[in-house]
């Protein structure tokens, strides 16, 4: 089961599981793996939500190998990045980490999603258990936007990281440009008419982005092939994106899943896409946040690491526990 909203929508859906039209998809990072909710997508009221779909009884107990990086380890990594960054010349490495939750006897996950929905309006919030996985997240960065009627397709380039009441530094405005680039080169593909919109502020809760909005129309046949092409942005993964790619699994402690994947909502006018990003798994005795963030050659470790923990409180400042 799962339950969702839309941005800028306080209307709670569900896939009512009644057919196999695909309703919400879950794809992971490596697009190895997916979770797919089938049934046409309805409102229900919330005094409808299952409150036993996603109890500390039900989750799965966390029996991975996975540990949090401390704050040494974190910054010693990400010195022997920045190294393979400046040595190979890159405009930009994503490196993640994986920020792990045990300070509690139960979480009321219920009262924790209506929380998330208040605190992130203009993001896509979910949360789900298919019986094996339960995660939970909501955030804003759209991959893709398809009009099945008009054909219009939108995209945005969002990156860089800063505390809402900070001025932008050109570590931050140099790590968004390649993102503007590289999407921009990817719809050239497929049109000719592209309308790019001035790079401006995104507020996500208490941190700020840096976005550039995109719109042209497609071919539907062609919807498909421009989101593989997309995905993974250098938002999430870096440039070149394989050289990225081996350098996040050489250097990460332990495989994304679904996070930095993205989800895909079909609805009766448009398919929607999401970056999976402030998002949480979350087991029996512990929620395990994914926070990352992208490198250049001029980050500083101990920022990065604030920039991280301050991106992992989308989810913890959200729980309530007992």
């Amino acid at each position: 089961m799962i339950y969702f909203k839309l941005p800028f929508d306080e209307r709670l859906l569900s896939a009512d599981e009644k057919s196999t039209k695909n309703a919400v998809n879950f794809f992971s990072y490596n697009g190895l793996d997916q979770i797919s909710f089938s049934g046409d997508i309805s409102e229900i009221p919330p005094n409808e939500v299952d409150q036993k779909l996603i109890t500390n009884e039900v989750l799965n107990d966390d029996t991975t190998n996975y540990y949090a990086e401390t704050k040494e380890e974190y910054c010693q990594t990400l010195q022997q990045v920045i190294k393979v960054i400046k040595e190979n010349n890159l405009p930009k490495l994503v490196y993640s980490r994986r920020k792990i939750f045990t300070n509690f006897h139960t979480v009321n996950y219920t009262e924790s999603f209506k929380n998330l929905c208040k605190s992130y309006p203009n993001a896509f919030r979910y949360l789900f258990n298919d019986g094996k996985n339960a995660w939970m997240g909501a955030f804003s960065e759209v991959l893709g936007k398809f009009n099945k009627t008009t054909h219009e397709f939108e995209t945005m380039a969002l990156a860089g990281t800063l505390p809402v009441s900070e001025e932008w530094s050109e570590k931050e405005i140099e790590e968004q440009k390649p993102v503007t680039n590289y999407i921009q080169n990817i719809l050239a593909n497929y049109s000719d008419n592209i309308d790019q919109s001035e790079t401006y502020d995104h507020i996500s809760g208490n941190i700020k982005h840096l976005r550039t909005d995109f719109k042209t129309s497609i071919q539907p046949e062609d919807l498909d092939k421009i989101i593989q092409d997309l995905h993974p942005t250098p938002a999430v993964c870096g440039i070149p994106k394989d050289f990225c790619n081996e350098n996040i699994r050489k250097y990460e402690k332990f495989p994304r899943e679904f996070y930095a994947g993205y989800i895909k909502v079909e609805t009766d006018e448009s398919i929607l896409y999401f970056v999976n990003l402030r998002c949480a798994r979350l087991y029996k005795d512990s929620v395990h946040v994914f926070v990352g963030g992208g490198i250049t050659a001029q980050s500083d470790p101990e920022k990065e690491w604030r920039e991280t923990e301050l991106k992992s409180e989308a989810i913890l400042k959200n729980l309530i526990v007992s």
